[in-house]
């Protein structure tokens, strides 16, 4: 009896506990990337991508590491001590080259900790950064293109070709 009765109140408290750290997880992302769009330095990705510039140059990390990264400073001055050195933004920006400073930029996408995402697989799979962040070329205010959370990541991995969905709907893909 006494078995029974752990076992009948066991499966609504995991449930609830379960429904409990979704609900804050999810609150916690939101609070993550809703407060951090105001960036320290002026940075216009429109203007960036009308001269050409393409994401993995700035964000080249994507292409072998976890995350896609941020320039450093020594990235845009690569080409800010001579491209549009007198503008204001450009000014402020080599102001943190020359106190040797990295530039405090404030993320706008970001993974809950126990999410384990790599652009990597994504790059090879063909997919360009529009698919998840929108056409960000076009934002003067970057801000998150689409929810990112569980569902949306599996209705993706779902509709990929029937031998690859066993392996991309596995918990172990995204949660190491």
């Amino acid at each position: 009896m006494i078995n029974r009765m752990g076992t009948r109140w066991r499966w609504p408290v995991m449930v609830s506990v379960l429904f409990l750290f979704a609900l804050v997880a999810a609150r916690s992302y939101q609070e993550s990337t809703s407060n951090q769009r105001d960036q320290r330095v002026a940075f216009s990705h429109p203007i960036h991508a009308q001269a050409g510039i393409q994401c993995l140059y700035c964000h080249s990390e994507a292409a072998r590491s976890q995350i896609a990264g941020i320039p450093s400073v020594q990235k845009c001055v690569g080409c800010h001590q001579v491209i549009a050195a007198d503008e204001p933004p450009v000014q402020e920006l080599l102001g943190y080259w020359e106190r040797d400073e990295p530039i405090p930029w404030r993320r706008v996408t970001e993974q809950l900790d126990f999410v384990y995402f790599s652009h990597q697989p994504h790059l090879g799979a063909g997919l360009n950064c529009e698919t998840c962040h929108g056409n960000v070329a076009q934002m003067e205010v970057v801000e998150p293109a689409v929810d990112m959370h569980m569902g949306w990541c599996l209705r993706c991995h779902e509709a990929q070709p029937a031998i690859k969905i066993a392996r991309l709907v596995d918990c172990i893909t995204c949660h190491k």
